[in-house]
């Protein structure tokens, strides 16, 4: 099902999840309301849905549930740090469920940080999850952590020793204290510097930010991508592929861009290895994100959701 590129989708029912740990999440269901759910896990961290994203699947068909994590989009308070980790946001989920009344399996769709956490939530409940709509996968494991200002010196040497330099080697713990403060010149700085490595990462003609403020919906942004990096994502090195043979069995499809140095290509590649029933497609572009990426997703996605 493709759609015009003008059309944008209402949502048929929206609003907040009960208040818990200081948080209200706010989440969003489009299309049919009795067709199959599937839930939307967006990037970042420190993203929000949006609901052109629903236009990736048949919406005559299905019933998209988009939840926006904790501090992120419409959710409140926006940027709250306290009571968010990784798996406070999993919990959100089975919250999710629980007031939506849903009971039979889902489909999980996650793109980027989105992937880490549909993986993490089928691995929590796989006999919930009928298929895995998956790109841009993220793992927030160690060949990560090897990659960011590690295998990533080797295309942009000039930005990271400038960022190593200027962190005396902390890189992201001392961004994430600028980012946290309350002096804006500490906050533009962050925000310009290692709030900009992602896209850098995704450039020929790399350059640093040219923020010279900060909206509040941009630094709310920033303060949990930061907070969640400087905490290894709250997760141990390899927590997704260690438990990945408890879903070895659901459906999956993996998009994911050949030159993603974001989220390298090695990860979509695991997770399709120790899945038996993944298909995997490697789009032949650059970037995390690309014209050719989305095609490829929609083309694909729709394909698996006859």
């Amino acid at each position: 099902m493709f759609w015009h590129n003008w059309f944008i989708p209402k949502p048929f029912n929206s609003g907040f999840l009960p208040e818990k740990d200081g948080h209200l999440v706010y989440f969003a269901e489009f299309g049919n309301k009795k067709g199959i759910p599937v839930i939307f896990f967006h990037g970042g961290p420190g993203g929000s849905c949006k609901a052109k994203y629903a236009k990736t699947i048949n919406l005559h068909k299905y019933r998209a549930i988009m939840i926006d994590q904790r501090g992120c989009g419409q959710s409140q308070p926006l940027g709250k740090l306290e009571h968010n980790t990784t798996q406070e946001l999993l919990d959100d989920v089975d919250r999710l469920l629980e007031y939506l009344n849903i009971e039979g399996k889902v489909i999980l769709r996650g793109a980027s940080w989105g992937s880490t956490l549909a993986l993490l939530w089928a691995e929590r409940r796989p006999t919930k999850v009928a298929k895995l709509l998956l790109s841009q996968v993220f793992l927030a494991n160690d060949d990560f952590h090897n990659w960011d200002f590690g295998g990533i010196r080797y295309l942009y040497p000039e930005f990271v020793a400038y960022m190593e330099e200027e962190s005396q080697g902390k890189t992201i713990k001392y961004y994430n204290k600028l980012i946290q403060s309350d002096n804006i010149q500490d906050q533009l700085t962050a925000a310009n510097h290692y709030g900009w490595f992602e896209r850098i990462c995704g450039s020929m003609n790399p350059a640093f930010g040219q923020f010279t403020e900060l909206s509040e919906q941009e630094l709310a942004s920033q303060r949990i991508y930061m907070h969640y990096a400087a905490n290894n994502f709250f997760l141990g090195n390899s927590d997704i592929l260690d438990n990945i043979s408890k879903i070895n069995t659901i459906e999956a499809i993996i998009i994911h861009n050949r030159l993603d140095l974001i989220a390298p290509l090695k990860g979509a590649w695991d997770v399709h290895c120790h899945l038996r029933n993944s298909h995997l497609t490697i789009v032949p572009d650059f970037g995390h994100v690309s014209n050719q990426l989305s095609k490829a997703i929609i083309k694909e996605f729709n394909k698996a959701l006859k």
